[in-house]
């Protein structure tokens, strides 16, 4: 089942952390938001009832034994996801897929664009250490951007905006921070994934990061190759009108406080989430 997948080789686990690294919190009664090291996932399912429960993104590198044990904690024992569904393939939200596709025996879905990443086809753009930001971007050389290979496991979401395991949610393209980015929306109550579209902390600092510093911010800089369609896509966020949000990085945000967020972010996303300077921005016009 297995021989076809694979890791690039420049996978490694990445010693950063937080003081939020192992903590999770219930957004709501089926949302529930994990942190691992400096990422976060959301596992999608109401722990109360039968219907079952999805994975969103894989966190870093050699994580797979605590995702499947925060999982067994929140869902009972041997708890198995119907699916994972992912934002992007960025090395931290892939980190433990294929130990867990293994594990669960379950299928992987991404948007159309990301399949290349995810199966061995094509390697993200070099993240950029000379972006304004702090000492994460200056790290960022050593985090992972080969892809990964997941072959036939991997599916591409359908393009009417549904979500196969996910019957009261659609998934939104928002791409810039990655081609096939995507954040997952549930109309019914406001519900926000909004993987890494938009974060609530600094990213690129070192600091802020470590204790977690909450603040509206866009994509992380380093990774992030297209600033026009970042900005159009918190754009497109924004005008959904969530009421709460869980992001890749960062506290959840909700009610008022959300709202008033996102349009700081969406006005003045030239001078918040735009670095000055960086190989992604040269000769963008701000």
């Amino acid at each position: 089942m297995t021989e076809q997948m694979n890791y690039g080789e420049d996978y490694k686990y990445i010693p950063m952390t937080s003081i939020g690294s192992g903590t999770g919190q219930e957004v709501m009664p089926d949302i529930y938001s994990f942190t691992i090291q400096v990422v976060n996932l959301c596992m999608i399912g109401d722990p109360n009832n039968s219907t079952g429960w999805t994975l969103v993104d894989a966190g870093m590198p050699k994580s797979v034994n605590t995702i499947i044990k925060e999982a067994e904690k929140r869902f009972g024992s041997n708890a198995r996801p119907n699916g994972i569904v992912l934002t992007h393939g960025h090395f931290d939200h892939v980190g433990a897929i294929i130990e867990l596709v293994e594990h669960w025996d379950v299928p992987v879905y991404a948007h159309e664009l990301e399949i290349p990443y995810l199966t061995g086809v094509k390697s993200y753009p070099d993240p950029d250490p000379t972006v304004e930001g702090g000492l994460v971007a200056r790290m960022s050389p050593f985090f992972p951007k080969e892809p990964i290979n997941l072959g036939e496991h991997v599916k591409t979401l359908p393009s009417d905006g549904s979500v196969p395991l996910l019957m009261d949610w659609k998934w939104v393209h928002t791409p810039g921070h990655s081609p096939g980015h995507v954040s997952f929306f549930r109309e019914a109550d406001g519900a926000l994934v909004a993987g890494d579209a938009f974060v609530t902390v600094k990213q690129e600092s070192l600091f802020k990061v470590l204790v977690q510093e909450q603040e509206i911010s866009g994509p992380p800089r380093y990774l992030t190759t297209d600033w026009k369609e970042a900005w159009h896509s918190v754009k497109k966020l924004r005008d959904l009108k969530p009421t709460v949000a869980v992001t890749g990085h960062g506290f959840p945000l909700q009610g008022k406080e959300l709202t008033d967020k996102l349009d700081l972010l969406v006005n003045d996303f030239d001078k918040i989430a735009i670095p000055k300077y960086g190989r992604y921005v040269d000769g963008l016009e701000h």
